[in-house]
């Protein structure tokens, strides 16, 4: 057998680059580049790895941990989960800095491949430096706390367990029912240990991501289903865009006459204009949609996980008799709502469900409802879009009403947490498949720039907008260096409204007073004052290396963000909002979200707060 003789960490970064993945005749690399903050643990292994080999894996210099695995994320996602980046990391903080990021990995079923350090194998100090000393466990290390979110882990603790290890990270990266978080755990000694690699191992290597059919008798099953219903509706999820099965449901919603609802990560399955996308569905829908849920004798789930933003917390399905038919790539995800599964690809299901539904409409008057409910809908959103006089300072949703005024096709929205993803499911005009780009499985404060960055780098000369409120701006801004650094020109918007604004909200909606949400001074006395602090995010901006356009008013944004959409460097806009408190913003929710209420309480705002939550958990249901 011919061998190459090369150290762990050498041979693993040559395994790397010869790896591709295949679906539908096309070829991927699938690890198209490396993320890096060195320290001790990886800079002599990996770091000595990744410049033998920097002709064939390129790198990129992050500056948080957390935030490599969010680019890392976002670059997975805009390429269909068909290529990926690895990220390594020292053998401490650096290590456990990934947690939060490949928790948000795995929830949303996006491939990453995290290469952290790890303490010596062979143990000649015991401990070094940054080590978690275990009493009851010597084989523990502060990477055991990735095993967790991680759907394939394994500790390299001798050069030949590489081979086996690095096989199954590839398959589970691209298994699209299992992706996620792969960690593989590189004790430093180990990384820069020789031993001679069989060529085999080193040689190309193509992964074909397999697309399921379903099964002929859970196919029947949901035929006659949807046969049988008089009003069914399709809730798209992400497993929509993972599988490209956008056209495969605009063909079956054209056949059928189906509405289609979206969840988060499903929503442009169907672009805004089409007349049986009705938006989005649940906690942060659409009047339309949830009306149609509520009435819905039939709900078709195609690559949806039913969230409890999706369902309202089990209380927005509300017809004594729905029934649930569930398309999913995983069982697991197919069985929810004790539906009717059917286990396939989407794209797959979608058309073969097509094909079986052979001149099946729904009955013509339920059409045009829910088109005269949309229409109506619609005119809602340009009211919350409306600006009226250049010179006030703009809502939020008059934000985004000006970026839709000047987006096309080709821009992509970036978003994760606070208020802004709420308004954004409710108003958001897709235009294309991949524009909406809101990470709401885990909605991570701080996913926003980074994954920014990721996106652009997926998808270069297309605009990338990273829309951020102030406090997911405070949580995570540090790889505005790395956008000035590698030259990606994304398009940050900082929203300040002095305060978490989401959690305000909510805070007061459950009766605790907006207790700790706000940016304010504190008295003697422990109140706050109306003045808020004098923090200058835009200032921050522009000293992290940012271009930085400051808005004061409707007119001053309107300019600043077609300016910005043409930047060639990252350009950041700054501009204060009005707060939901004193100007009218997006429609409120029409369907419930599940947040215990205190049971007992003296305060009156919380006794009112328990009988409104009662009024809701009596509405609430299991399908079975």
């Amino acid at each position: 057998m011919s061998t190459r003789r090369l150290t762990t960490a050498q041979a693993l970064v040559a395994f790397l680059a010869r790896q591709y993945t295949e679906r539908d005749g096309q070829r991927h690399r699938l690890i198209n580049a490396t993320w890096g903050i060195f320290g001790h643990g990886n800079v002599a292994g990996i770091g000595q790895a990744l410049i033998e080999h920097r002709d064939r894996m390129p790198f990129l210099q992050g500056r948080n941990e957390q935030a490599m695995v969010h680019a890392a994320v976002g670059y997975a996602r805009q390429s269909g989960r068909l290529s990926a980046h690895a990220v390594t990391t020292s053998i401490g903080p650096g290590a456990t800095n990934l947690v939060t990021g490949a928790a948000l990995a795995t929830i949303n079923h996006l491939p990453v491949l995290l290469l952290p350090g790890d303490t010596f194998a062979g143990r000649p100090a015991d401990p070094v430096l940054q080590q978690l000393e275990v009493p009851y466990a010597g084989d523990v290390s502060v990477n055991d706390t990735l095993r967790p979110v991680s759907r394939y882990f394994d500790r390299i603790a001798r050069p030949e367990a590489l081979i086996p290890a690095a096989l199954a990270a590839m398959r589970v990266l691209t298994d699209p029912a299992t992706t996620g978080a792969v960690t593989l755990a590189l004790p430093q000694d180990v990384q820069a240990e020789a031993f001679d690699w069989p060529e085999e191992f080193l040689a190309e290597r193509v992964w074909h991501v397999r697309r399921p059919r379903p099964d002929a008798a859970e196919l029947d099953a949901a035929v006659r289903a949807v046969r049988a219903a008089r009003r069914p509706l399709i809730v798209a999820g992400g497993g929509v865009h993972h599988s490209r099965a956008e056209a495969a449901l605009r063909a079956l919603a054209d056949a059928t006459g189906i509405p289609v609802a979206s969840t988060q990560a499903g929503k442009g399955a169907l672009p805004h204009d089409h007349p049986a996308d009705v938006g989005g569905i649940g906690h942060t829908g659409t009047a339309t949609a949830n009306h149609l849920a509520r009435t819905a004798d039939l709900v078709i789930g195609a690559g949806t996980r039913y969230s409890d933003f999706t369902t309202a917390s089990s209380t927005l399905f509300a017809e004594p008799g729905v029934r649930f038919v569930n398309l999913n790539i995983t069982g697991f995800d197919a069985h929810k709502m004790a539906a009717l599964p059917l286990v396939a690809d989407a794209r797959e299901g979608l058309e073969h469900l097509a094909r079986a539904l052979d001149g099946h409409r729904v009955p013509a008057a339920y059409p045009a409802e829910y088109e005269e409910r949309k229409t109506a809908w619609e005119a809602r959103v340009t009211t919350a879009y409306t600006a009226r006089g250049d010179d006030r300072r703009p809502t939020q949703p008059q934000v985004l009403g000006l970026l839709d005024a000047l987006v096309d096709d080709t821009d992509i929205l970036v978003n994760a947490a606070g208020s802004l993803p709420g308004d954004l499911h409710k108003l958001w005009r897709a235009r294309s498949r991949d524009q909406y780009h809101v990470e709401y499985g885990y909605s991570c404060m701080g996913y926003e720039i980074p994954a920014a960055i990721g996106v652009a780098l997926a998808a270069p000369g297309r605009p990338v907008w990273a829309l951020v409120g102030d406090g997911t701006y405070l949580m995570n801004p540090t790889e505005i260096v790395t956008a000035v650094q590698e030259g990606v020109p994304i398009k940050v918007v900082i929203l300040q409204n002095h305060g978490y604004a989401s959690i305000g909200g909510l805070s007061e909606s459950v009766g605790a007073e907006r207790f700790g949400t706000a940016y304010r001074h504190r008295a003697a006395d422990g109140t706050y004052t109306a003045d808020p602090l004098p923090v200058d995010l835009a200032a921050n901006a522009a000293a992290l290396g940012m271009r930085v356009l400051r808005a004061h008013t409707i007119g001053d944004l309107r300019e600043a963000l077609a300016e910005a959409r043409s930047a060639t460097v990252p350009t950041c806009v700054y501009t204060e909002t009005e707060t939901a408190d004193t100007v009218s913003g997006a429609p409120a929710a029409e369907a419930w979200w599940d947040v215990p209420v205190a049971e007992i309480a003296t305060r009156p705002p919380a006794v009112r707060a328990r009988e409104e939550y009662d009024r809701h958990v009596a509405a609430r249901r299991r399908h079975l």
